[in-house]
């Protein structure tokens, strides 16, 4: 090497540059101290799984501006407190296995023992995924042999909360025993057994739950705040700080001012100065609707007043006696008359509409209702069921089902600015108030996905329910930024008693609302419409359930090779005065069950009354007629609470 005595200072100074610079950055990194006061998830705890094959998320609070150091497998990641005392950090995925030890070091150390690594699921939603392995069938046999060490359970305790939380309580991972299983969800537990049978890895069960509650305590404040219904609502949960108590008694006084404001408010902006509620009012021009529905399935997309109109001939032997009319459902607010007498209001869309006409506004022959109803947003009308519509007395009953008249105010009302309806400020079904105190907590927690059963508690607005279900998958999804993982559901079991005639029914339309978020990517649904029970809202068939549950899984998520459906609705096709509807999921072929001939299948022409149907298998269709519909224009199959029916796949 030359030696170029002019390029000397140059090289040291260069030299000092970076023993100055090196210097600088190993204090400055040895300058952050180790954090203090270091708290952790409940997730994070002895027995826990983590998500095979994908990062893994690791947080807690301490101190701010101390310094976590996380080890797991050889892998370490630092993070630094921030000044919201926060931290988070990310290792790399790695396969299954372990039991392993996670060591989360600070000023002090927290060493997590027995850890492992395998599929973990959420499982949440109302009383069915609630309900416990010791009140399931075969529960003494089912606990006895439990003893899964590879699968380990976790369970959030129940809270709600008006404003997201960051932790739980619970008592944390346990490993399935006899001991731990009595108590935990029979549902969750047999969809994870079948997991963890067939693909030999260690499954781990998030389970939080809540019996009794509803679709919208699951979804986030930011979500609910995009549906009109439930804005205001929200909103108000945001800011409210008074105590339990408080909010009751406050609650009582809104709602019992809140009916007053709107009638003021339909007759400040002169709807009833039309003279539509007068019992003379010629009502010749009026359209013509047949109820029991949603205005909204009639073509009539429409927020405001809409009136209807019905004359009903009572007889001589009726005249001067009390008589008791039901409307049904409406949906959402009703001011309604007889004979031009205003005779009663309801305000709320799962309330049935009962009001007491006095005998002497009954007369011989013609008798006019009339009925205001005022639609908020979403759906609107005089929606059922059938059988709760009717005027009747100790004489008899007069169906009220069929056309009405009906015409929409002149008077558009900005819904907008309508005085939104108080809901309850305290309890589980609030707004929101699960999502912040059960659902956010578990956040950003890797999973590889979820089961849900719920439906019950809103299947009394079962047609809201298509747009909400959807809403709290696309919320879930969004929230744990781990793309459209898998979201698996059950279909509401048959329950209650068996109708022997095709009618409307919430629990049936509640199916076809749960139908309806297959459209969502990576979703897949149990049906459980010929396991449930009658007498009891609770069947104690889980095993089933999570059976059914895991096959969705294990064919979609784990790519094996097997049926994880019934038939499911593809097409059809009117030819004649018969329907053919072609099916999917039919594995080998469409098959009757326990029966000569399919069962459940009804059929309507244009006026859209249901008559029970025959039906045929052909292949992978069937077609379904009844001699006295010429021209049919739709089919329902086990459209009831309850329904009697039959059809399966080759696959049983």
């Amino acid at each position: 090497m030359k030696y170029n005595a002019n390029s000397r200072p140059s090289v040291i100074i260069k030299s000092l540059s970076f023993i100055i610079f090196f210097i600088l950055f190993t204090a400055c990194e040895k300058s952050i101290p180790p954090a203090q006061n270091i708290e952790l998830n409940p997730l994070f705890s002895d027995n826990m799984v983590l998500q095979q094959k994908q990062d893994i998320p690791i947080w807690g609070t301490a101190k701010p501006g101390g310094e976590v150091v996380v080890t797991l497998q050889g892998e370490q990641k630092k993070a630094t407190v921030g000044d919201d005392g926060k931290w988070k950090v990310k290792l790399a995925p790695i396969p299954a296995g372990g039991p392993y030890e996670l060591v989360i070091r600070g000023v002090e150390t927290n060493t997590i023992e027995n850890v492992l690594v395998g599929e973990v699921w959420v499982c949440s939603g109302q009383s069915n995924m609630e309900m416990a392995v010791y009140v399931s069938d075969d529960a003494v046999y089912e606990i006895e042999n439990a003893n899964y060490p590879n699968i380990r359970l976790i369970t959030v305790d129940r809270t709600a909360e008006t404003k997201p939380q960051e932790n739980f309580d619970s008592e944390g991972w346990v490993a399935c025993s006899s001991e731990s299983i009595p108590n935990f969800s029979a549902v969750a537990y047999f969809f994870g057994r079948r997991l963890h049978k067939d693909l030999n890895v260690p499954i781990g069960l998030i389970h939080t739950s809540w019996g009794g509650t509803k679709v919208e305590a699951w979804t986030s404040g930011k979500t609910l705040k995009t549906v009109p219904e439930f804005k205001a609502a929200v909103e108000y949960l945001e800011i409210d700080e008074s105590t339990d108590e408080e909010k009751v008694l406050a609650i009582q006084k809104k709602i019992e001012v809140w009916p007053n404001k709107i009638e003021q408010i339909l007759k400040d902006n002169g709807t009833h100065d039309h003279g539509f509620q007068n019992s003379d009012f010629n009502t010749t021009n009026w359209k013509m609707m047949e109820l029991p529905t949603t205005w909204e399935q009639t073509g009539l997309e429409y927020d405001g007043v809409v009136w209807f109109s019905k004359s009903v001939n009572i007889p001589k032997s009726w005249r001067g006696k009390d008589l008791v009319l039901s409307l049904g459902k409406i949906n959402d607010f009703d001011i309604t008359w007889f004979n031009g007498e205003r005779v009663g209001r309801g305000t709320d869309v799962s309330e049935q509409r009962v009001y007491k006409i006095p005998g002497s506004l009954i007369k011989t022959g013609e008798n006019k209702i009339t009925v205001q109803v005022l639609d908020i947003g979403n759906n609107g009308g005089l929606y059922g069921p059938s059988k709760k519509m009717n005027l009747s007395g100790k004489e008899g009953s007069i169906s009220l089902v069929g056309n009405w008249k009906y015409k929409i105010d002149p008077i558009k009302i900005d819904v907008d600015k309508l005085p939104i309806k108080p809901t309850s400020n305290s309890g589980a079904n609030r707004p929101s108030v699960l999502y912040n105190g059960m659902i956010n907590p578990i956040i950003p927690y890797g999973i590889k996905g979820a089961i849900w059963y719920q439906g019950e508690g809103n299947a009394d607005r079962a047609y809201q329910y298509r747009a909400l279900f959807k809403n709290l998958i696309k919320d879930w999804r969004g929230d744990w930024n781990q793309g459209d993982f898998p979201f698996y559901f059950v279909q509401l079991a048959n329950f209650k008693d068996v109708k022997d005639l095709p009618d409307e029914d919430d629990w049936a339309e509640l199916r076809e609302a749960q139908t309806m978020a297959l459209d969502l990517p990576n979703t897949g649904m149990a049906v459980t419409i010929d396991i449930g029970d009658a007498k009891d809202i609770h069947p104690k068939n889980k095993q089933d359930v999570g059976k059914r549950l895991a096959l969705n899984a294990l064919a979609k998520v784990y790519d094996k090779d097997i049926p994880y459906s019934g038939p499911m609705y593809a097409s059809m096709k009117v030819e004649g005065n018969k329907i053919n509807l072609k099916f999917t999921n039919t594995n080998d072929g469409l098959k009757i069950k326990d029966a000569k001939e399919l069962k459940g299948f009804a059929i309507a022409g244009a006026d859209k009354k249901f008559v029970w149907a025959k039906a045929e298998i052909k292949g992978d269709e069937i077609i379904v007629w009844n001699s006295k519909i010429k021209n049919p224009v739709a089919v329902r199959y086990a459209w009831a609470s309850n329904p009697v029916c039959n059809l399966y796949n080759g696959a049983g």
